[in-house]
């Protein structure tokens, strides 16, 4: 068995480029895996630094010395942020607040509708049934309530943390924006030497990450200043925080439009009933959506790496499962890299030919 396997890893790896290249994938998958609840913030600066990066890079064209750009993007940066801070987020939670208030209300609703449609169907609903189903929701409820408690208080013992990240974030960015060159050069030193196909992987990706992460916060941006207007002027209850959810939707292809469907339907029902005003409100929903999927995203993705729902779905499902959030919101670069690698692996004949020459 083990002589198999030691010919199978010779015939596989013969071109020490290819296992240059599966090293450093697995030293990466190990980094992330174990590690990646401590390197949070470094990930966050990574992120907000690919962001920022093609502004900087705009500046220095224009003949502006990189620290002096880095300094100017940095600080209209932290400007939109301390807006966001303190002019958005405090309306979201506040309309949250309500919401969760307002719930109460809203279960009794649809618990006095639920417990008539025995009456109104005797032949097709068990009362038993549907008392059964209105108990489990109840409690269901009732321990939802308690965890979302417990996490806003364990929220509250965080905020040391969150003041330390709001502190290490910005100089970590400033630090990738300022001496791009020199932390670039720097950790390649630490590279082996036989790392072509790992150079030809990172080419391909570099840009697409980029145009990956740059696109989704503008997709962001544009789908949630639209649905907040939209739900704004039709007067919708909690038109912030429903636009925020939607907003945050696009980072789940597919799952995540569907998803948050459901509250602004069942805030939209509450508040107008089977009305017309309901049926405006979807229309205009879907059609916010529609036109995310069928204009806003081809021109903002259009040079991604075309894969399958099937593909996107799974991926969105196995790196969500293994790293949360960011799991989700890199799922589509990270089977982009999947392909990558694997267009990038030699084939059978290919491995033949660099053993015989070997």
């Amino acid at each position: 068995m083990f002589g198999q396997l030691t010919d199978w890893y010779r015939h596989r790896f013969a071109d020490p480029n290819l296992s240059a290249l599966f090293l450093l994938l697995i030293a990466a998958f190990l980094v992330f895996y174990f590690f990646g609840n401590i390197l949070v913030p470094l990930f966050v600066a990574l992120v907000l630094a690919y962001l920022l990066d093609w502004p900087v890079n705009y500046l220095v064209r224009c003949k502006i010395n990189r620290t002096v750009a880095t300094f100017i993007v940095m600080l209209l940066f932290l400007s939109l942020a301390v807006f966001a801070f303190l002019g958005v987020l405090p309306t979201v939670f506040r309309q949250g607040a309500a919401l969760i208030r307002d719930l109460p209300a809203m279960f009794n609703q649809i618990q006095d509708y639920v417990l008539t449609l025995p009456s109104q169907y005797p032949e097709a609903i068990d009362p038993v049934t549907i008392t059964h189903i209105v108990e489990n929701l109840r409690s269901y409820l009732l321990d939802s309530g308690g965890f979302l408690l417990s996490q806003s208080f364990a929220s509250l013992l965080n905020i040391a943390a969150l003041i330390v990240y709001a502190i290490l974030v910005p100089l970590m960015m400033i630090f990738m924006l300022k001496d791009k060159a020199f932390l670039i050069n720097s950790f390649v030193q630490f590279l082996p030497r036989n790392r072509k196909l790992a150079d030809q992987v990172w080419i391909e990706m570099n840009g697409q990450i980029m145009n990956y992460i740059r696109g989704k916060v503008i997709e962001i941006l544009i789908v949630g200043v639209v649905t907040y207007f939209t739900f704004f002027f039709m007067e919708l209850r909690y038109s912030a925080l429903l636009a925020m959810l939607v907003a945050l939707s696009v980072l789940i292809p597919y799952i995540g439009a569907a998803a948050v469907t459901v509250p602004v339907a069942v805030v939209a029902l509450f508040q107008w009933g089977i009305s017309p005003d309901f049926a405006y409100l979807m229309v205009a929903y879907i059609i916010i959506q529609a036109l995310d999927g069928n204009l806003i995203v081809p021109i903002l993705f259009s040079e991604a790496v075309n894969l399958h729902p099937v593909i996107i779905i799974m991926s969105v499902l196995i790196f969500g499962g293994m790293w949360g959030f960011w799991g989700v919101f890199f799922a589509i670069p990270l089977a982009t890299l999947v392909k990558a690698v694997l267009n990038a692996w030699p084939n059978r004949e290919q491995l033949d030919n660099i053993e015989e020459s070997n």
